[in-house]
């Protein structure tokens, strides 16, 4: 069944993950993270459109690991997309846990089960049909209303479930082998699981599943099963490792191996994709579909002119398709073949002749290849078709942008954002298309200021479109006017975070340090449970030496951190323990430097910062050297962790290697480092060369290095420790 969709997020379509998957994974389309504090509930976008054919419903459905996990459900489950509903698909999300929980962008939020409906139509009765149940348990009948008959009822229940595993043993004949028995045992587990599978019992029909596997480690229904609940746990390497036993173990079944190709796309595995759907379009090619899925695999895979091979044998079964003509459009683009990308689109424009989109696409072509009459005759084509074809009023603009008539080309785009025809939504996306345009083509976009001007007169409430103007003075350069349409936007809409961290970025950018203690002190109040106001609060304070302020700041971060984000708290206690230092408190230092290293033992800044540290106190030099070689072996082109290296070397009387790491610091170095040729000079004089060692020290001096030790080493030529460093 085919359903017409518009995808406006930037994620893929919702797909199914195996063959026999009844729900698409729904994934959240944010600007930014959204808590969810506990019984909180919000309306969480996914950027989707969808026209339903008639008779039909899209379900949507909580996943099971987020509601096992975090307690997180739909708050109208299952809620229901109507097929004459035209509106963005939004997810009431409700957390029904004791903790906050974080929804992030692209992360999977609910399933979407696509399911016929029937209308009815009432035929009021005095009586209805009689049936074996009656009124079943809408009435209680008396006996058991008595609470001990009921316990007695669920005893019941519970012996004759103990009693069903046991006939399995029991009813085998007096020489039954163990084979048979454990083929009992088999049977009994796996069509227990199957069973509290589908009543949603998924712990214990994990461990049904694992009971048969231990019984025979190679049935692939079993490993097939398994794959799906390590899918919803998270843990794709094993589904995939499942998934391929299964298909080791089942060489003809089409499923397992259709859902290990589906599971490996899903992952971003698109060369062992391509590999699967290869095998299964050889092993079954009656199913002509598979190509489309190989041709994805491939294109993902970078394997573009085999993904057009197989886009071509779809094609010699289906016979021409609209979205199989533009996949081939798009591949012949990026392998830079404009004349096959042509003939696609004159296939389609041939075959669709009133649809704008190919003509325009057309004239676009023909306008790259400077045939300009033949562009200008398709423009006009796709106007009759359509005049206010957001495409075509670009099309257009750049049309005149391509015969030097800059004045026709605005006009163009002018007439379009005062056409009260056009929503604020077209206007917008007619600018920002041609903005793009502009800077595809090297042009400057400041002629395009004036025109959001224009359509800031008409709409001077939209939020979006101020944000964008500002984005793009941004862009321009020009911070001060951008810094005054995004705290239009705080006043406006106060809660508006996209806002916030716009003038933030600015102030960062411009080391305006009294500016962003103002911003991150209202961001502190305004979003509580954003830690990263926090972190850029504390940077202030530490720029002004207010490090007990700063301290603080970090400290009282540190609660509001959520607990699985451990690269932000090594963060937190790395920023601490550099305050520490900086207040001589070398222990306190140490210590919150090790507990940085304890949530991320990848840390570049701490494993720098510590190393360096340790080496000016010539204390814990091995552990220092340890550090040290870590970072280099994160970041082997960075000057400072190299210099840093060599350092520690010096300290320990290593002066070869030194000399070694401080050369290789010098030659990755752009910012020209004062400090790293002083301490070449150092070295040098070390190695014995001290002509070269007071050249280097000289060199450093005009660099703009002013320090007494400095001066002495000059003047005394010889090297003098700095006692100042530690």
């Amino acid at each position: 069944m085919k359903v017409r969709i518009i995808n406006k997020s930037h994620h893929p379509l919702p797909g199914y993950a195996t063959p026999l998957s009844a729900g698409m994974d729904i994934r959240a389309n944010l600007s930014e993270s959204v808590v969810l504090k506990p019984l909180e509930r919000k309306l969480i976008p996914t950027g989707l459109y969808i026209s339903l054919p008639e008779g039909y419903e899209a379900q949507m459905r909580p996943r099971s690991g987020l509601a096992l996990k975090h307690g997180i459900t739909l708050l109208n489950t299952p809620g229901t997309i109507d097929a004459d509903y035209r509106g963005e698909i939004g997810i009431i999300l409700v957390n029904l846990s004791s903790e906050p929980f974080t929804v992030n962008d692209g992360e999977r939020i609910c399933q979407m089960v696509i399911a016929a409906h029937s209308h009815v139509d009432w035929e009021p009765v005095e009586t209805l049909d009689d049936t074996e149940r009656g009124a079943g348990d809408s009435v209680i009948p008396e006996k058991n209303k008595n609470n001990k008959v009921n316990k007695n009822n669920r005893m019941f229940k519970q012996l004759i479930y103990l009693i069903s595993f046991l006939s399995l043993v029991a009813v085998l004949p007096a020489g039954a082998t163990e084979t048979e028995k454990d083929q009992r045992k088999f049977d009994y587990f796996f069509y227990e699981g199957l069973n509290l599978k589908n009543a949603g019992k998924f712990d214990a029909a994990y461990d049904a599943f694992n009971h048969c596997l231990e019984i025979d480690s190679t049935a692939a229904p079993v490993l097939y099963e398994l794959s799906s609940f390590y899918v919803q746990l998270n843990r794709p390497e094993k589904a995939v490792e499942m998934l391929k036993r299964a298909v080791a173990n089942s060489k003809d079944n089409f499923t397992y191996k259709m859902a290990l190709a589906s599971i490996t796309r899903n992952l971003g595995m698109y060369g062992e994709a391509a590999e699967e759907y290869e095998e299964l379009v050889r092993d079954y090619p009656e199913k002509e579909e598979l190509n489309y899925y190989l041709a994805d695999a491939l294109t993902q895979a970078g394997e573009i002119g085999k993904a057009i091979e197989a886009y071509d044998a779809l094609e010699s079964v289906m016979g021409m398709n609209e979205a199989i003509s533009m996949q081939k459009y798009k591949l012949y683009v990026q392998l830079e073949k404009p004349e096959e990308a042509f003939k696609e689109i004159e296939k389609l424009a041939a075959k669709y002749p009133m649809e704008a989109r190919y003509q325009i696409v057309l004239g676009d072509l023909h306008l790259e290849n400077g045939e300009m009459d033949k562009a200008l005759a398709c423009y006009q084509k796709a106007n009759e078709i359509d005049p206010t074809d957001p495409y075509y009023i670009v099309s257009m603009a750049n049309y005149y942008e391509a015969k030097g008539d800059k004045e026709a080309a605005e006009q163009q785009i002018r007439s379009a954002l005062v056409n009260e025809k056009l929503d604020v939504e077209t206007k917008v996306n007619i600018l920002s298309r041609y903005i793009l345009k502009l800077q595809q083509t090297k042009q400057g976009t400041e002629n395009a200021n004036h025109l959001f001007q224009t359509l800031l007169e008409q709409h001077p409430e939209d939020i979006d479109l101020k944000l964008m103007y500002g984005g793009l003075l941004m862009a321009q350069g020009k911070t001060e006017e951008a810094k005054f349409q995004f705290q239009l936007v705080t006043e406006m809409e106060p809660g508006n975070a996209g806002a916030w961290q716009q003038l933030l970025n600015l102030a960062l950018k411009g080391e305006d340090i009294p500016e962003v203690i103002r911003i991150c002190t209202a961001c502190m109040e305004l979003f509580p449970e954003s830690p990263e106001y926090y972190f850029y609060l504390g940077i202030a304070y530490y720029q002004q030496q207010k490090y007990q302020e700063a301290l603080n700041t970090y400290y009282a971060g540190l609660n509001i951190i959520p607990k699985e984000n451990l690269p932000l708290k090594s963060d937190f206690y790395g920023q601490i323990g550099d305050i520490y230092y900086q207040m001589g408190q070398l222990d306190q230092a140490y210590k919150a430097y090790d507990e940085a290293l304890k949530y991320n033992d990848k840390n570049v800044v701490v494993l720098n910062n510590y190393s360096y540290f340790l080496s000016l106190e010539k204390k814990d030099l091995k552990k220092a050297e340890r550090m040290s070689a870590q970072c280099i072996k994160l970041e082997p082109d960075n000057a400072t962790y190299l210099d840093t290296y060599a350092w520690i070397f010096f300290v320990q009387g290593n002066y070869t290697l030194a000399k070694i790491y401080i050369e290789s610091a010098l030659e990755k170095d752009k910012t020209k480092s004062a400090e790293l040729v002083d301490h070449y000079g150092d070295i040098l004089f070390m190695n014995g060369d001290k002509e070269k060692a007071v050249e280097q020290w000289k060199k450093a001096k005009e660099m703009g290095k002013d320090s007494e030790i400095l001066n002495r080493k000059i003047a005394e030529q010889q090297y003098i420790e700095d006692e100042n460093a530690k």
